[in-house]
């Protein structure tokens, strides 16, 4: 894509899409939760054959434009080139941050998971990276190995870091408060979602939480 790189939506959801939803039921999920509220989708499809991803990505980029949501390409910098996405999320095993920032120039986000390694993010956001993501914060099914991040780690993170954070694993709308509390500018989620009966107003409830703080503040 060319012109200006797009903003990092800071007190977002960012709705990370969930490997089990292909086809219909992923644009159907993601449609939902864009009429909800969320600020950002990541289109993760690690096990689907190249021509597969390249169409879903392209059918989810129709549906972010429709909304202005930047659309992230999880962990594959040659296929968010090819269909014009707005950025790439990496994760540690994904190549370098210099090496993608490089690849795709000024003009794409780049996002680098972190887990619960302050060093990595600082390294990160030394090499490019535009955000980062630090989790797990709760037990996730998704990564149920992943090392449990301290909420503390958010609070330092604000203050070390000018790059927005991103919190992630198992959050939902009931949990998610403290992490905004602590200084996330954004909370990443997948089974709160893309689990959900009403993927719709389990974004709403979700973006209801940075209301939410902000009046009891």
């Amino acid at each position: 894509m060319s012109g200006p790189r797009p903003v990092f939506p800071r007190r977002s959801i960012y709705l990370v899409t969930s490997e089990q939803l292909q086809g219909t039921a992923l644009y159907e999920v993601v449609s939902r939760a864009l009429l909800g509220g969320v600020g950002l989708v990541q289109y993760r499809a690690k096990t689907r054959d190249r021509a597969v991803r390249q169409d879903e990505a392209l059918q989810l980029l129709r549906l972010c434009r429709d909304h202005a949501v930047p659309l992230i390409i999880n962990d594959d910098v040659a296929l968010a080139l090819a269909v014009g996405a707005d950025g790439v999320h990496l994760g540690r095993s994904d190549g370098a941050i210099r090496d993608a920032r490089q690849q795709l120039g000024a003009s794409m986000l780049l996002g680098a998971s972190c887990y619960a390694d302050l060093s990595l993010a600082l390294q990160a956001e030394a090499e490019g990276a535009d955000y980062v993501a630090f989790g797990a914060f709760y037990p996730s099914s998704s990564k149920p190995s992943a090392t449990p991040a301290p909420l503390s780690l958010l609070a330092e993170a604000a203050a070390r870091l000018a790059v927005p954070v991103v919190a992630i694993g198992g959050i939902r709308a009931d949990n998610a408060a403290p992490l905004v509390c602590a200084g996330a500018d954004s909370l990443a989620v997948i089974d709160a979602i893309c689990g959900a009966s009403d993927p719709e107003l389990a974004a709403q409830c979700l973006c209801a939480v940075w209301s939410g703080v902000t009046d009891a503040g």
